[in-house]
């Protein structure tokens, strides 16, 4: 349980480090970098650490452990999360998203047979009620297809993730995966321009999708793909739920943004929300036999 626990935390908070790289880089006005281009360097220098990796576990480098349909997934969320954050507010776009991941990780679940307890129905609650209260105040309604694309990288992101659960070597599975999705965001860069104009780059803008990539994404996936075949799908769409928070302090600490009683009290519930399902999920595990 307690390497479930460290593999967990860390990558969440690899998870929150990526929102923050992706806020700086594609900020509104700042011009650092295009989000095709964003896009296609994260997952190209992600596919380049994993592969780092394997090849330091001495992982034979002609197996293949992912699937074109994860690879799929993992780039329309990737894509969708860069392209949706030009035209929406980061903590709107942090809603959407982090609701459209519980709510595909939740539906998986209950279709499944899962039955959560009114404890946890009760975690859950006040986790989201948090997460509202964090995110809602004094934001205008998201442009319409900007808040499309974050949904979708949403769903996206769920269904990544639960397609991952199973699977014997995440390592192996995730570099794959990336390396798959390479093309893909390559092709997206290619027709980008179709519609967004000229691509452009800044040396700012070209470390911090490397940044993205490599770290943030690369080995955040790669933990988070290990502790999944240890979580349920109600525990995993709840603990993501603590990202918009840890997310929201690294904002406050490296990004120079405010500070709130709401800011407080939002992320409170939230994290008590977070608590009360773990807890409930604990609690209905069977005692093991002796």
């Amino acid at each position: 349980m307690w390497k479930t626990g460290v593999l967990t935390v860390l990558a969440l908070l690899g998870f929150a480090a990526n929102s923050l790289l992706c806020r700086a880089a594609l900020e509104n006005g700042a011009w650092r970098i295009d989000a095709a281009s964003f896009t296609s360097i994260r997952l190209a220098s992600g596919a380049g650490v994993l592969w780092l990796l394997l090849r330091l576990r001495r992982s034979k480098a002609g197996t293949r452990k992912g699937s074109w349909g994860s690879a799929l997934a993992l780039f329309a969320y990737a894509a969708g999360f860069s392209l949706a954050y030009v035209r929406i507010p980061a903590g709107v776009g942090a809603l959407i998203l982090f609701g459209c991941v519980q709510a595909t990780m939740l539906g998986v679940g209950l279709f499944r047979g899962e039955r959560p307890r009114v404890l946890e129905w009760l975690g859950l609650a006040m986790a989201l009620g948090g997460l509202i209260v964090l995110r809602l105040p004094g934001a205008t309604a998201p442009d319409p297809l900007g808040a499309t694309l974050m949904a979708g990288a949403g769903v996206a992101w769920g269904v990544y993730s639960l397609r991952g659960r199973g699977n014997a070597d995440p390592l192996a599975a995730t570099a794959d995966n990336f390396l798959r999705g390479v093309p893909m965001t390559l092709g997206l860069s290619l027709l980008a321009p179709l519609a967004l104009g000229a691509p452009r780059a800044t040396v700012e803008g070209v470390g911090l999708a490397v940044a993205s990539g490599a770290l943030a994404s690369g080995v955040g996936y790669s933990l988070w793909y290990a502790a999944l075949p240890h979580l349920t799908a109600m525990r995993a769409a709840v603990v993501q739920l603590a990202v918009p928070v840890v997310a929201a302090i690294g904002g406050v600490l490296l990004l120079g943004e405010t500070l709130t009683a709401r800011l407080v009290g939002a992320g409170s519930a939230l994290l008590c929300g977070v608590f009360l399902a773990l807890l409930a999920r604990q609690r209905k595990a069977p005692a093991p036999s002796r």
